[in-house]
């Protein structure tokens, strides 16, 4: 089998790469299909500031001149600046159940990465730490909720079958609600409001640029010491507030702030899980997706936990406590009873108990690779 890969070239040519993805995953009834035009807006490296600070190159593997997997290589500039390394990073990677196929698209994204001077490469990120990242290692018997990934089960045999190694797992954990709201949080979130004199304000989106100036500060201070973690500049995240506002609809109530003696100290951002609405959109177009959302909104059983971040002099009072009743009863009055808590790193040792003392389960497993290039 003669297998080829060439670099992407020109807006029509990334147009192939990134519909690409649906050639792997047309008769997969888990695939939850992202919107063509997100993709675009992701990829345009002219419009992401993420690609101010950052070089991406794609490629697609061919054989007899039909396409048969893809690859993106990314230099995140920042990365290397905060973290002292030259890792490189690999994402947006499909391939067809083939090892040969699968090491010449890693070849060709270590070949380009190395002639960045960059020693290891890292993946899946697609592009980046704040984006959809890891592969699905355990799990793959339900589809992935918003802004989460999925892939075959046979993806992560090509990418060790290449040399990566485990780098670090992220877990997924499920919470349900008649299991979440116990009298021990009842009463244990009650006495640390009480003793901190902590408060829950909503995000005030008539004054949302006022607003995102606090998240962004305790986004930032919040996991500025987490592994791999980059801060956002303030570009990057004015671009994804934008999109957030579009997605947070009706759900406003699921983004909050969280203070203590009225400074604030923490928040949470919790997201409809809309991939239930949108894998009935095989297309992947926007009037579809359009369509899909007026007529199955309502049938949203599921929220997702993004963020739900405390700044460091604030952990270990049970503060996390006090959010994720928040959370919980919020949803409730969607008529939501189940969240996806994720991700959440193998070694956060605060957030993996407190998932657990919230009766979380711990469901699916998602992988980041490394290998010396």
């Amino acid at each position: 089998m003669s297998i080829t890969i060439r670099t992407v070239s020109g807006k029509a040519d990334k147009n192939r790469f990134i519909k690409l993805q649906w050639k792997f995953y047309r008769n997969d009834r888990n695939w939850a299909p992202p919107l063509l035009m997100d993709r675009r807006k992701l990829l345009n490296t002219e419009k992401n500031p993420f690609f101010k600070h950052a070089d991406v190159e794609l490629f697609i593997a061919e054989r007899d001149g039909e396409p048969v997997g893809r690859i993106a290589a990314i230099v995140n500039r920042r990365h290397n600046e905060i973290h002292h390394d030259k890792v490189g990073f690999f994402g947006f990677f499909e391939c067809i159940d083939h090892q040969e196929t699968a090491n010449a698209l890693f070849d060709a994204a270590a070949q380009w990465l190395r002639g960045k001077g960059m020693d290891t490469m890292r993946g899946p990120l697609n592009p980046s730490i704040n984006d959809e990242i890891g592969m699905l290692v355990h799990g793959f018997d339900m589809p992935p909720v918003i802004l989460m990934t999925y892939n075959p089960r046979y993806y992560p045999l090509l990418v060790e079958g290449y040399g990566f190694k485990k780098e670090k797992d992220l877990f997924a954990y499920l919470l349900r609600n008649e299991l979440t709201v116990t009298p021990k949080l009842e009463r244990g979130q009650k006495l640390v409001r009480e003793r901190y004199n902590i408060t829950i304000r909503d995000l005030d989106f008539k004054n949302l640029e006022r607003d995102v100036v606090v998240l962004k500060d305790l986004y930032n201070r919040s996991w500025e010491k987490n592994w791999g973690a980059v801060a956002m500049t303030d570009e990057e995240f004015d671009f994804l507030a934008k999109d957030l506002v579009q997605v947070v609809g009706k759900f406003k109530d699921l983004v909050f702030i969280t203070e203590r003696d009225g400074e604030p100290i923490g928040f949470a951002l919790c997201l409809p899980d809309l991939n239930q609405v949108l894998i009935h959109n095989k297309g992947g177009g926007l009037l579809g997706a359009a369509f899909h959302m007026m007529t199955k909104t309502k049938k949203i059983d599921l929220v997702r936990i993004i963020v739900l971040g405390v700044l460091p002099e604030h952990r270990n009072k049970g503060i996390d406590s006090v959010m994720y009743y928040e959370i919980v009863n919020r949803a409730a009055d969607h008529g939501i009873y189940l969240g996806e808590a994720s991700w959440v790193l193998e070694d956060n040792a605060p957030m993996n108990k407190g998932a657990k003392l919230m009766n979380a389960e711990q469901y699916k497993t998602y992988r980041i690779y490394d290998t010396a290039i």
